[in-house]
């Protein structure tokens, strides 16, 4: 079977690497004042070129910029539009990892006024990136549901957007502005970060959100048509993927349980072109949930774990895939990591060796279930 002359290809990847010593360095010297803003960005780019050319020299087809000038996966992209505020007060998440749990408090937001945006925001980002590579470009931004889900209603001035529903009209607007501004410079392959719908395969994570006072059953079509509305105008060749991910954060995870409770909104209402589902271990259930994935969409399994240096059996791998085939034809399943290495600047607890021995599976795996080029 021939591999992918489009995205997502066979092998692919979710987006986020880890950072250099020197880059974070760098970051530190920043931070203290010791550097310029300009200096920062001069050593982001080499680091970006570097992590470019180790992509590509691994195989992969899709290359990224790491994520390297962010902090976090979200926060960087959703705090430069106006009338989003971030505070440093954020409410604690319980995390989960295999030698003990952790919480961690991201920063907060908050929608203080009507959205708007200023200016591209990852645009420079993407036209770095693209001169850059001779591979496909991906770019990777927060899921808009990233923006509402944390606080709920009541993280949205009522004195701004007296109706949610004008807040989502104008969030769905915002967003299709940057995605027209990186259309225009030639992306065509963008991935949208979804922790959201994932933690509400939860029920743990459900119970919250009806403490904030959401519809944990609602959520998911608010949001599928918040995302619908965003990627509307897309270019036709542009290829719009979904990941979804239950929380990595230093190797550890927040939601369990399988896609069950959005899966038919999911893959039947969302008009994405591919889905990244996270499926290294138990807690994300089965396949059975993909039967509810539309013709011609694609799916990309994540059977390759980014929290732990072990690696995968090739031929464990392989049965897994095989078993994710009776749901959806394998020419239109591909393979990646289940998360990205580093969704926030600390990164996961691994190193950069076996982040390259992990994604290298990933090829040799693609190349002996799909066959090479």
């Amino acid at each position: 079977m021939a591999q992918r002359s489009r995205p997502p290809f066979r092998a692919d990847h979710v987006g986020s690497l880890l950072r250099p010593p020197a880059l974070l360095a760098a970051r530190e010297r920043a931070a203290r004042g010791d550097i310029s803003r300009a200096d920062l960005r001069a050593a982001e780019d080499d680091a970006i070129r570097d992590v470019v050319a180790l992509q590509e020299g691994i195989g992969l087809s899709s290359v990224t910029d790491g994520e390297f000038r962010r902090t976090y996966f979200h926060i960087d992209f959703l705090e430069r539009f106006e009338g989003v505020a971030v505070s440093g007060d954020g409410i604690a998440a319980h995390f989960h990892r295999e030698d003990g749990d952790l919480d961690f408090a991201p920063p907060r937001l908050a929608i203080t006024g009507k959205l708007s945006r200023p200016g591209p925001i990852f645009g420079e980002d993407f036209s770095f990136l693209a001169a850059a590579t001779g591979a496909t470009p991906k770019m990777t931004i927060p899921s808009p549901s990233m923006a509402h889900f944390r606080g709920g209603r009541g993280a949205v001035d009522r004195g701004a957007y007296p109706e949610i529903e004008d807040f989502f009209a104008d969030l769905a607007r915002v967003y299709a502005e940057e995605i027209a501004d990186l259309a225009a410079r030639g992306c065509r392959y963008l991935q949208l970060d979804d922790t959201n719908l994932a933690y509400l395969c939860d029920p743990k994570l459900r119970d919250g959100v009806r403490a904030i006072g959401e519809d944990p059953h609602a959520l998911p079509l608010t949001y599928a048509q918040v995302i619908n509305a965003a990627i509307a105008g897309r270019p036709a060749d542009m290829v719009v993927a979904i990941h979804l991910c239950r929380g990595n954060f230093r190797s550890a995870w927040v939601a369990e349980g399988g896609y069950d409770p959005v899966a038919e909104v999911l893959f039947g209402e969302i008009d994405a072109d591919a889905f990244f589902l996270e499926y290294d271990t138990d807690r994300a259930g089965d396949f059975s949930p993909l039967r509810y994935v539309r013709e011609g969409k694609i799916v990309v399994l994540g059977l390759v774990s980014t929290k732990h240096a072990q690696l995968e059996s090739k031929d464990a791998l392989k049965r897994r895939i095989d078993a994710a085939a009776r749901q959806v034809p394998l020419e239109r399943l591909c393979v990646s990591p289940q998360c990205g290495f580093s969704s926030t600047v600390h990164g996961n607890e691994i190193t950069l060796d076996d982040e390259r021995r992990k994604l290298e599976l990933v090829v040799e795996l693609a190349d002996e279930v799909w066959g090479g080029d």
